[in-house]
């Protein structure tokens, strides 16, 4: 694709990108960098048309989510090298970033990331005052505890980056075509026919990277499966002043720009630009737009290169605490100020990945760091395309992370202008975000909250995750805290002392949920997965692996008949998992997704089977890992001989109206409710892993220890690493994933999750160790939100009920 960008389109391409922003001009680049050259950008105006020639173009490697700040590292490392690799000239400042702590807990949530930095190779620092006042001497520090210096932060012109990448991308052979609108796309066997104002093209893959009019050009894709896409709009501002005195002094006398700051506890950042300021507030009065009306009406057709009226009285606190923290601020005018749109999905991740429903069709939008993330985007999406996984567990912004039912525009709206306006927010272990609630929720909702329990989403399902008394403090304020002993603490082990000693029962709707059937079902099903299916009336777990080698998803299989099969896991994964199957799978053989109308109780502990014997004409006698039909309640349910407690229990899978009378029978038996902070606790007493932590596209099946689920003759040389059970000194805090893990002083894993065990009365982790380096019964160091905690290695095996007698009884 050779012909000049004036010229015709080509009638084909590999692959199509839609949309001329960073990120899709980085998409383009690094498929060109793989070796896939003969692909395609279309832009309907010009590059950076959209948010990228508003963006204030700041590069931070901080992040909370491991994904991301493995997105951020690479863009980071990749800019700093860029202008030479392309011969292409760029502003790109490394001035380093500040974070200010006004708190204890900010504290320990900057040693947290800083410690998940240290993994990464990043050289974050902890600060004290003094050395923030060294570093930055016009703010004041006063009423600060510290804070978190990153030398490798800066900032960059956000249009010299796309052109640089355009740059690259066309020297390598890659074709940007602008000024061409893309009005729709059509199937072409497994591939699309892109249509545009200069015509059409053909291609294998196309991409979605139209920043902020990703949702209206994902209503394209609908009629092949995609659900509307979850994204909102959001006014964002930012200033920037006339010259500062103070600031063109200090950058003669040092030949540099002054560190940027952070005030996450406030929310704003304030970075210097040319001699002035650039003041970047995330407001909690913000505004979403073009959701109706009332905010602007729908989206026009063409917003390129367009701005709103600025909006100051939104944004007037955050000017006056900033000129209290910094008062050169209030001796300098107002030179500009910047509002424009910038897209959030609810959670305020981008997608990057496979469409849900849509084969050969991917997503690389909704991007509210844009510029921070292009390069690190760029990257994930070429390695889903190329070689069908990305190299960094990337879940978190896959875009199957979010069912159909995310897309409702009042959820979007709700969750988006909670996240902008907790953009610097902490996401603590045992707090849940209010905006939006009861999404989906249990047939036993309602039932479950008269009897205390608190909720939060998995999936989008409302689980309890504690029940509380009538005198407990529920607030808000109680969960703001990393520490493990707030007011659930005590419940939480009254209930495991129920599922240890007696029987209790949790509410588990929401579980992803597809019956396989047809001719041939079987010797499928057998070859998608790594290890044996189960017989007839059993069931196992069966792992996936993806096309790099890496763990793929977990399912527990029943077998009801040859090739009659009920394939569950996690609600998280339904779209994940059902596009896993359905890409696959031949047209002779049926999937039906039953996660909408089937519901599950876990009845467990040592006494359940007396408990649920007079509701039941099941067969309880039936062993471990056995299925079987029949009645509770006089109320057909299926019975599986299974429970992630690790104690003796049944899980009963049946239909929605069925199950108030089954849960109240169960309870009035003296079954004792439990929730989610119980289960996440007896499960790791058993070694057992977690969707999403343990179980990880960032390990290999054999890594998490999934040996005896793997065929003998396919397993391959043993790993160098491996997960490993830990106990800790109990210091009040569990490590949270990614907590690094350190002999001697030198890094050699990392924890994958961690709970106080209630039954073996220790802190437990699952931690990734180099097996070299972990032998039994040694001792490590874990890094606890800057605490170094001592560990004792296990092995691979339980600390409660090591040999499944419980289990088995």
């Amino acid at each position: 694709m050779n012909t000049s960008e004036t010229g015709r389109l080509p009638a084909k391409a590999k692959v199509v990108i839609i949309g001329g922003g960073a990120v899709g001009v980085s998409s383009l680049y690094h498929l060109a960098l793989a070796g896939w050259t003969d692909c395609l950008l279309l832009e309907r105006n010009e590059l950076t048309a959209g948010s990228t020639w508003h963006a204030a173009g700041n590069c931070p490697n901080f992040a909370g989510s491991w994904a991301i700040m493995n997105i951020q590292r690479y863009s980071m490392a990749l800019y700093r090298g860029l202008a030479d690799a392309v011969d292409y000239p760029m502003n790109y400042h490394v001035s380093g970033t500040i974070r200010y702590a006004h708190t204890p807990e900010r504290m320990e949530e900057f040693e947290h990331v800083r410690a998940m930095g240290d993994l990464q190779g990043l050289k974050m620092e902890r600060m004290t005052c003094e050395e923030i006042e060294a570093k930055y001497p016009i703010g004041q520090t006063h009423d600060l505890v510290g804070g978190l210096w990153d030398p490798e932060d800066g900032d960059i012109d956000p249009a010299q980056l796309t052109q640089a990448l355009a740059k690259g991308a066309r020297d390598l052979g890659a074709k940007i075509v602008r000024h061409c609108p893309v009005t729709g796309v059509t199937r072409d066997g497994d591939g699309w026919i892109v249509q545009t104002d200069l015509g059409d093209v053909a291609c294998d893959v196309v991409v979605n990277a139209a920043g902020y009019y990703a949702a209206r050009v994902a209503e394209w894709f609908a009629p092949h499966g995609r659900p509307p896409l979850p994204m909102v709009v959001m006014s964002h501002q930012y200033l920037l002043t006339e010259p500062i005195a103070e600031i063109e002094a200090w950058s003669k006398e040092h030949g540099r720009k002054l560190p940027m700051v952070r005030d996450p506890d406030v929310s704003y950042y304030l970075r210097q630009e040319k001699t002035g300021l650039n003041l970047g507030p995330y407001e909690r009065d913000c505004r979403a737009v073009w959701t109706g009306p009332e905010n602007g009406g729908d989206m026009p057709e063409d917003f390129s290169f367009q701005l709103w009226q600025e909006d100051l009285d939104r944004i007037e606190d955050y000017i006056a605490d900033a000129m209290e923290r910094v008062p050169a601020l209030a001796s300098a005018g107002v030179s500009s100020v910047i509002n424009g749109p910038i897209p959030y999905t609810p959670d305020g991740l981008p997608l990057i990945g496979p469409m849900p429903g849509v084969k050969n069709a991917y997503d690389a939008n909704t991007f509210t760091f844009g510029i921070a993330q292009a390069g690190g985007a760029g990257k994930v999406l070429a390695d889903w395309i190329t070689k069908g996984a990305p190299d960094w567990d990337c879940f978190a912004v896959d875009p199957r992370r979010f069912a159909a039912w995310a897309s409702d525009p009042a959820y979007c709206k709700a969750k988006a202008e909670e996240v902008y306006g907790h953009e610097y927010g902490m996401h603590f272990p045992h707090m849940r975000w209010p905006a939006a609630p009861n999404m989906r929720t249990s047939p036993n909702h309602d039932t479950l909250a008269a009897q205390g329990a608190q909720f939060a989403p998995y999936g989008g399902w409302e689980r309890a995750t504690w029940f509380a008394q009538p005198d407990d403090d529920t607030s808000w304020n109680t969960t703001q805290t990393w520490r493990r002993d707030g007011p659930w603490h005590t419940r939480v082990a009254k209930e495991i002392a129920a599922v240890r000693d007696g029987t209790g029962v949790l509410d588990l709707s929401g579980f992803s949920r597809f019956e396989l059937s047809g001719d041939g079902a079987a010797d499928w099903l057998s070859g998608m997965i790594a290890g044996h299916l189960p017989k007839v009336g059993r069931m196992t777990l069966c792992y996936f692996t993806g096309p790099t080698g890496r763990f793929a998803t977990e399912m527990s299989v029943s077998r009801w008949d040859e090739d009659a099969f009920t394939l569950i896991t996690a609600a998280a994964a339904r779209d994940h998992d059902r596009d896993l199957l359905t890409h696959a799978m031949p047209a002779a053989l049926t999937l039906t997704d039953r996660s909408d109308d089937i519901s599950c109780l876990l009845v467990t502990g040592p006494t359940s089977r007396a408990t649920l014997a007079p509701l039941t004409d099941g067969d309880l006698s039936l062993p471990w890992l056995s299925v079987q039909q029949a009645t509770v309640c006089g109320r057909p349910v299926r019975l599986q001989r299974v429970s992630f407690a690790g104690e003796l229990g049944w899980e009963i899978h049946g239909p929605f109206d069925a199950m108030p009378e089954i849960y109240a029978a169960l309870t009035d038996a003296g079954a004792r409710p439990f929730g989610m902070f119980a289960l996440d606790s007896l499960r790791i007493e058993k070694a057992y892993r977690a969707w999403g932590s343990d179980l990880s596209p960032g390990y290999t099946l054999r890594e998490i220890g999934a040996d005896r689920f793997i065929r003998k003759a396919e397993r391959g040389d043993d790993p160098p690493r491996a997960l490993h059970v830990l106990t800790l000194d109990d210091i009040g805090y569990d490590p949270l994933p990614m907590s690094p893990v350190r002999r001697n002083g030198q890094i050699v894993g990392e924890i994958t999750s961690a709970a106080y065990g209630h039954r073996v009365g220790k802190p437990i982790a699952l931690a990734m160790l180099a097996k070299a380096d972990a032998p039994g019964g040694s001792t490590v160091e874990v890094e606890v939100f800057g605490r170094i905690v001592n560990a004792k290695v296990h092995g691979d095996g339980a600390l409660w009920d090591a040999d499944n007698e419980r289990v088995r009884a």
